[in-house]
């Protein structure tokens, strides 16, 4: 998967975890408002690939939330402890290694895992640390660039470092 792809569809999912957008409109304006140039074809697209469903909300109103593996509340919230735990994102040839703060490992690999990113092999969470596991150092790259943004600011080192 390209990088321009996986940053898309990992920004469409922030997205609909901070806001309650309830049409392919709304999520198109969202995301070029946020700066990325897409389609309604695209976002589309998007939405099939990643399991983006319409649920009815408690007001009575519908928005757009991601089902895939984990439900909606524990995806969203699985998504702000790695951007809030990860500390640092590093490279070594087709692994990138994730330093969280101590215990938050595995949450921070549970989140990967239910982001579903076709280039990631596999993870493995220790204490501290998570191992991700690549096909190539190419996509490693890309993916680490990625990660790295996903960090909330203020946490942890914001730029992947080649090992």
């Amino acid at each position: 998967m390209r990088t321009d792809k996986i940053e898309r569809q990992a920004r469409l999912l922030q997205l609909i975890r901070d806001r309650d957008l309830a049409t392919q409109e709304e999520l198109v304006l969202a995301m070029r408002s946020s700066g990325m140039d897409v389609t309604q074809a695209t976002v589309s697209r998007d939405i099939k690939e990643l399991g983006i469903v319409k649920v009815m909300t408690g007001t009575g109103t519908q928005k757009y939330v991601s089902m895939q593996r984990t439900g909606e509340s524990i995806s969203g919230r699985l998504m702000k402890i790695y951007a809030e735990s990860v500390l640092s994102v590093d490279l070594a040839m087709n692994l990138i290694v994730i330093k969280t703060m101590p215990g938050m490992a595995q949450a921070c690999a549970s989140a990967l895992d239910s982001m579903r990113l076709s280039d990631l092999v596999g993870t493995l969470a220790g204490d501290d640390t998570v191992f991700i596991a690549t096909r190539s150092a190419e996509q490693a790259e890309q993916m680490a660039e990625v990660l790295s943004r996903l960090i909330a600011p203020g946490f942890g080192s914001a730029q992947p470092t080649e090992g």
